[in-house]
């Protein structure tokens, strides 16, 4: 994705070959190793041409090969940890890295406490529009304000296990007296389509991608997601109930990790991808009936946040480049 959005957006970007070492076929590392020390190789001249006076990490494969030859170069190093599991990347740069910027509590388990900096993860800064009124989302997606919606987001690719439990249950919320905005993925678009064109069910907005967000969010009094660190981060500023799956595949289960941090202080509803066809969408009904469950996880998700975590790291930045001027 960002070697396409970060040239749209007017800025050079230089691709590095290095990916993660394969448990399942052991003889593909051989190709693995290979690459790495191209890709180190790789970053140490892109380091000497570019002369950078701090480089940032967040815990991508990328970050390995560029953040090792920055620190190697004496150029100060900033690590990003998005998530409650610290990634393999940013565990093994951290004892060369100056300050490590994190979203959760209790990362010393993974980093050394003394570098750490509770900064919280950046968000989009349009869906923080207090001009934007509820009567204008539901407007946008053609709504009744009379009763209560539920967003479904998966992702711009869409979450298969989500989508699958919606569709499953699609005769259910269509009896129901709620509201669902569907945002299915591209991936998923042709076969929900065809299933509400069989199916069809007035109080059930469909859509592969969903371009204003910050409507979406307005408009919505319970949130079904994905449990991803910017997502998360979203939901706690807007103070929105949630029902998290997390997906099982990413790397070291991380996202139940994130789901978890909610969870257990009631500040989200953790359904396990395992679990989400049967229960997903019964909780969902149950759970936006409950307006006293309702305000009561707004209230513990809205402690949760962290606001202006961009200009905070910006400030981390700043701090490390102007001591390593010293």
């Amino acid at each position: 994705m960002e070697m396409e959005k970060v040239p749209a957006a007017g800025y050079k970007i230089v691709g590095l070959p290095v990916y993660g070492f394969d448990r399942r076929n052991i003889l593909r590392n051989f190709k693995v190793l290979w690459n790495l020390g191209k890709s180190i190789t790789m970053a140490q001249k892109l380091i000497k041409e570019f002369c950078p006076d701090v480089a940032v990490g967040v815990g991508g494969y990328a970050s390995g090969p560029t953040l090792w030859a920055a620190s190697h170069k004496g150029v100060p190093t900033l690590l990003q940890e998005q998530n409650g599991y610290a990634g393999v990347t940013n565990k093994l740069l951290a004892h060369r890295a100056n300050v490590i910027c994190v979203a959760y509590e209790g990362m010393e388990r993974f980093f050394p406490a003394d570098k750490i900096v509770m900064t919280g993860n950046p968000v989009r800064q349009d869906l923080l529009n207090p001009m934007l009124t509820r009567n204008a989302a539901a407007e946008y997606f053609g709504l009744d304000m009379s009763q209560k919606t539920i967003l479904v987001v998966g992702g711009s690719l869409g979450a298969r296990t989500i989508n699958e439990s919606i569709a499953q249950q699609l005769d259910v919320i269509r009896e129901s007296n709620v509201q669902v905005i569907w945002q299915t993925g591209k991936l998923y678009d042709k076969q929900a389509q065809a299933l509400l064109e069989a199916q069809p069910s007035p109080n059930v907005k469909q859509m592969p991608f969903i371009s204003r967000m910050d409507m979406a969010y307005k408009v919505a009094d319970l949130v079904i997601s994905r449990a991803g660190a910017s997502s998360i981060s979203e939901l706690c500023l807007l103070e929105k109930p949630v029902i998290l799956v997390p997906s099982p595949n990413v790397a070291e289960d991380h996202q139940t990790k994130n789901a978890l941090a909610l969870s257990s202080r009631n500040a989200a509803l953790l359904i396990t991808d395992d679990k989400a066809r049967e229960e997903l969408v019964p909780q969902a009904l149950r759970l936006i009936n409950d307006d006293v469950q309702l305000l009561s996880m707004s209230n513990n998700i809205s402690n949760m946040a962290q606001h202006n975590s961009a200009q905070r790291i910006v400030d981390e930045l700043c701090r490390v480049v102007e001591e390593n001027e010293k």
